[in-house]
């Protein structure tokens, strides 16, 4: 794992980026950074912003069932430990994905996971709660929180909450682990973020020659009246794994997709995906795992965090491609 030792110079240049510098209009363009930002294995990484900082949470792995870091500018990460060290009797350990956690308050954290059903024998999303934003997390559920075994599990939960307030989770059956369609399903929270409300909308599945045999990890956003649903399509361990971008209507659809995806391969990253926007002052930010294009063909291949610029153009987003030594902001 690499460590970095930044300059107070360029320190003070990450801080502008993030929107702290008392002279932003003269410091501004002092900005660099490498991706990636933290390259430990930390695959489907997910950040929020805390009175204490940031902290990520990611996929199991050297760290525990749910990797967890923390940051005070999104560029020199820590390590914390592991978020869910215990796991519900309903599953075991060794498949702990793609975690997501919904800020509900200053002491009230709620994280959806994925992990292994051992009923079904399917991958399903359980739900678990903590008082602080590193954990520990505690599911005391008797099974799982969504799991459509018919459809081959459910897997990459993402939680949402919109301008009025109301609380909805995206996710993904796992078709493609029987053969099956895979569809973005969305539906309405509790209040509590506890439990479904109402039954789960489709709102896409796999139709564009780019999307392979799949779509997954969904990640909403609102922005000006508008609802912007992003995800990763294709073989996450293949270059051709990408971020794909759709407008819906309201939060429970109907979306339309974009067409060609967003973020893809470059010279310095294969497979970026399983993305997330992070707004910091007029800044939108992509966290997303990519993985080292020497590599391919390893199984898998080690997926670290990276970061990549997110601009509008009234409606339309564009997204910096993977860079490891990012250029100069204007």
């Amino acid at each position: 794992m690499r460590i970095r030792f930044f300059s107070a110079a360029v320190l003070l240049a990450l801080l502008t980026a993030c929107g702290s510098s008392p002279n932003p209009a003269q410091e501004r363009t002092a900005m660099t950074f490498t991706n990636p930002v933290y390259d430990g294995g930390f695959a489907d990484p997910h950040v929020i912003e805390t009175a204490a900082g940031y902290y990520a949470f990611a996929t199991n792995g050297a760290l525990g069932n749910v990797q967890t870091l923390r940051s005070t500018d999104l560029v020199q990460w820590e390590q914390v430990g592991d978020a869910l060290p215990e796991l519900p009797a309903w599953t075991t350990a060794g498949k702990v994905w793609a975690p997501e956690v919904a800020v509900h308050g200053p002491n009230r954290f709620v994280m959806y996971y994925t992990t292994a059903d051992d009923a079904s024998g399917r991958q399903c999303l359980g739900v678990a709660v903590a008082t602080r934003p590193e954990g520990p997390y505690v599911d005391n559920s008797t099974r799982a929180f969504v799991c459509q075994a018919a459809e081959g599990g459910s897997i990459d939960a993402s939680p949402f909450v919109d301008s009025a307030g109301d609380r909805y989770l995206y996710w993904k059956n796992d078709g493609n682990a029987i053969g099956q369609d895979t569809w973005i399903y969305a539906s309405r929270l509790s209040p509590d973020g506890l439990s479904l409300v109402g039954d789960p909308v489709r709102l896409f599945k796999q139709d564009l020659p780019w999307e392979g045999h799949l779509v997954e990890a969904p990640y909403m956003i609102e922005r000006e009246a508008r609802f912007h649903l992003f995800y990763s399509a294709n073989a996450y361990d293949k270059a051709d794994y990408a971020v794909g971008h759709a407008v819906c209507e309201t939060p429970l659809g109907p979306c339309r997709k974009s067409g060609d995806p967003l973020l893809t391969s470059s010279e310095d990253a294969a497979g970026p995906g399983h993305n997330m926007v992070l707004r910091k002052g007029d800044r939108d930010w992509f966290i997303y795992h990519a993985w080292d294009p020497a590599l391919i063909g390893a199984d898998p291949p080690g997926r670290t965090m990276w970061l990549s610029e997110l601009t509008w153009q009234d409606q339309t987003p564009t997204v910096q491609p993977p860079l490891r030594t990012n250029p100069v902001y204007p």
